[in-house]
């Protein structure tokens, strides 16, 4: 499945159907009276957020939904039909925006949330609405209200606890291939990923969402490589893992790389609890690892972990130094209850 986090979508709300004008008319009734019915409504437009899906690509292939018009009222008093609402189910962590793709329409950030983007048109009212004492015989109704049509963008921000930072092969898919079912594409080559990847990581009895973003270069925020595009999967995450490879020749310009782009890509973004990893340590011996950890420490002006995505070492450390910094309320708590084995 191709992974798509931005797209515009076109949608319009139905029209609600006119009025009816119309007169009761049967053999040995002699006042008949007015008996035109109202027009239906036209339906709306609704966004959702439904479980099951982490893109946006349903949407490359359909973006215009346009809602049913309610019908026409007709004589005897028959009220016109209400025209079908359409639903537009989209995953969770979905930013509707306005089409200057500034103002934020909604923001759906639980499963079961849902909003009206476009509301449709009242029907019209009948003649028999417009019957009084002194005109017991109107011959006006009222036209159903126009639908409302709108232009919106669709932005995915992905929903995790956990955000994987560095730079093009620090090693970030390997250490999500590690600790997760997730699996990222990984060579024994240089190359940077090019789609955000989920993968829920487990750690003493507790489970939490990490995700990895592709890397950042220097000059990201000016457009440079694949440019800041996915940092706002990020946003929402309680915690940051910065990733720094070991074997860089030059891992203080390594590190500041990534703050720079945080700090100005805005927000709160650089502002969040920060995990520094130096990672790919089986490559060190251990006097490389203790210069490169003083370096790092000296940089960043707090601790450094040292980690080995490949050989697993130092990966439970990471986790529990990650776990301390999620709010209970995130994680998932496994049942320490084992279920009893199945006995016919």
């Amino acid at each position: 499945m191709k992974f798509l986090d931005l797209c515009k979508v076109y949608i319009r709300s139905g029209a609600g159907g006119g009025g009816c004008i119309s007169f009761r008319r049967e053999k040995f009734i002699e006042y008949g009276g007015p008996d035109g019915g109202d027009g239906g409504g036209g339906g709306s437009v609704w966004a959702e957020a439904v479980d099951g899906l982490n893109t946006l690509i349903d949407f490359r292939y359909q973006q215009h939904f346009f809602a049913k018009n309610g019908q026409p009222g007709m004589g005897k008093q028959r009220t016109g039909k209400d025209g079908d609402d359409i639903v537009l189910r989209v995953p969770v962590g979905t930013e509707i925006l306005d089409e200057d793709q500034e103002t934020v329409i909604c923001d759906l950030t639980e499963i079961g949330q849902r909003v009206q983007l476009a509301r449709g048109g009242n029907g019209g009212w009948g003649n028999l609405h417009f019957k009084s004492a002194t005109n017991q015989a109107p011959r006006r109704s009222n036209p159903g209200q126009d639908g409302v049509e709108r232009t919106l963008w669709l932005r995915l921000k992905l929903i995790a606890d956990v955000g994987l930072l560095g730079l093009p092969n620090a090693g970030k898919s390997t250490f999500l291939a590690a600790t997760s079912n997730a699996r990222p594409k990984i060579a024994d080559y240089p190359f940077t990923t090019l789609h955000p990847n989920l993968g829920v990581v487990g750690i003493d009895n507790t489970e939490f969402v990490v995700a990895d973003i592709p890397g950042l270069i220097e000059g990201a925020s000016e457009g440079r490589g694949l440019g800041d595009l996915f940092l706002g999967h990020v946003e929402r995450c309680a915690v940051l893992l910065h990733l720094v490879d070991g074997t860089s020749e030059t891992l203080a310009e390594d590190y500041h790389t990534i703050i720079t782009e945080l700090e100005r890509y805005g927000g709160d973004l650089a502002l969040k609890p920060r995990v520094t990893v130096l990672n790919k340590i089986d490559a060190l011996d251990e006097e490389e690892r203790l210069e490169a950890s003083k370096i790092l420490e000296k940089e960043s002006g707090g601790p450094v972990l040292q980690m080995s995505g490949v050989a697993k070492e130092g990966v439970r450390e990471v986790l529990r130094a990650l776990r301390a910094e999620i709010d209970d309320d995130r994680l998932r708590h496994k049942s320490d209850e084992a279920e009893a084995p199945w006995q016919p």
